[in-house]
């Protein structure tokens, strides 16, 4: 899988991409049809504590699937949202397997 990384106003970080690829190799591991990733991260100016978002779009058969969050931190963000996709596929799984 693809996994292309943009930082919003903020500068590359190693560990968090490593971090990132680590967590989406499980999806790709557990669901063969995710064809691409775009990650997102982006730091609200505001003073709200979850002011760390990680958004993730996967390119997979038929329409595109897409999760965001917001946390304490960028790694907790990048959990959450990886959560909710595993959530999205386990649905698009078994709606593939019926056909």
């Amino acid at each position: 899988m693809d996994v292309i990384f943009e930082f919003v106003k903020l500068e590359k970080s190693e560990a968090l991409e490593a971090f990132t690829r680590k967590k989406l190799e499980k999806l790709e591991n557990k669901y063969d049809f995710v064809i691409k990733a775009d990650v997102h991260f982006k730091k609200e100016d505001a003073r709200d504590t979850n002011a760390f978002m990680c958004n993730i779009r996967l390119s997979v058969p038929g329409p595109e699937v897409f999760a965001e969050s917001s946390e304490d931190s960028f790694e907790a963000a990048v959990a959450r949202s990886v959560k909710d996709l595993e959530k999205q596929l386990e649905k698009r799984k078994a709606k593939m397997s019926t056909h």
